[in-house]
């Protein structure tokens, strides 16, 4: 599952259509908001649970006001968010295995946890550069996933999913009215390198979903409803394909992983991709 930070909330709509038709989902990979709630997912927090939280959910709660040269916003908020809603502590402990991504803002390094303290490398991924501070996981300063890892679909591969949905947010959506202020700029800035970067993830994707999200800005979390359906209408279009997977005949259906991000191998944290 992609970044795309309050357009995020796409997902949540694509996990509720695999739930309600019962597409087995083993693994999962998120980048940024992705991560979010991939970790929620992944910890036992039903679709509908996660609706429920949507619909809460404002900005103010993953960040606060900072006076500092590397960023913005600091969202240690997030860790306790986290805290009261992940029914986990640990990667270990989670129902299904995840893989969270970042980027080490010094080395331009891949980084893809899966194991360990889950609430920290969550916040890595999360760290949008330029508005959010950077997290210091383990002494490596990292900062948004998006950079080595826009749609997480080459660590699920690396995890063992014989088959991949790659949920992706496309983020142009200051083309109509251009930007409105440094976030927008920043934002777009984003998106024309995800854009650029679509073709090595999609290539280690069987499904690719694009919700449409393009008339939602990256704060819109009011509209949680509408951007659930989006990503419900994304899925449900997919269904056809995903369930030709799993053939009446076969009583083992193959791995299907939610999220996916690409670029090179899965790297733990301590080491680095080529």
């Amino acid at each position: 599952m992609g970044g795309g930070f309050a357009r995020g909330l796409a997902h949540i709509g694509v996990l509720k259509v695999l739930e309600e038709e019962k597409v087995p989902i083993d693994l999962i990979a998120g980048t940024s908001v992705g991560s979010v709630i991939g970790a929620a997912y992944a910890s036992g927090i039903s679709a509908k649970e996660l609706e429920e939280i949507a619909a809460l959910v404002r900005f103010k709660d993953f960040s606060r006001w900072t006076f500092s040269r590397f960023g913005i916003f600091n969202n240690d908020k997030m860790a306790v968010f986290l805290r009261k809603v992940l029914r986990c502590k640990t990667f270990e402990e989670l129902r299904i295995p995840l893989a969270v991504t970042a980027t080490d803002v010094i080395t331009g390094e891949a980084v893809v946890f899966t194991s360990g303290e889950l609430i920290d490398p969550v916040r890595a991924s999360c760290a949008y550069p330029g508005i959010f501070l950077p997290v210091n996981v383990k002494g490596r300063l990292l900062v948004d996933g998006l950079l080595a890892h826009s749609v997480p679909t080459v660590p699920l591969r690396n995890m063992g999913a014989d088959r991949v949905v790659g949920v992706t947010l496309s983020a142009s959506w200051v083309k109509k009215q251009g930007p409105r202020h440094v976030f927008d700029v920043i934002g777009q800035c984003f998106s024309i390198a995800q854009d650029n970067m679509c073709g090595i993830w999609k290539s280690a994707a069987d499904v690719v979903l694009e919700p449409e999200i393009g008339e939602f800005s990256y704060d819109d979390f009011v509209r949680a409803p509408d951007l659930i359906k989006s990503g419900e209408a994304a899925a449900r279009a997919a269904l056809p394909q995903i369930r030709s997977w799993f053939p009446a005949a076969n009583p083992a259906p193959e791995k299907v992983s939610a999220g996916a991000t690409m670029l090179p191998a899965t790297v733990p944290l301590g080491q680095s991709s080529s």
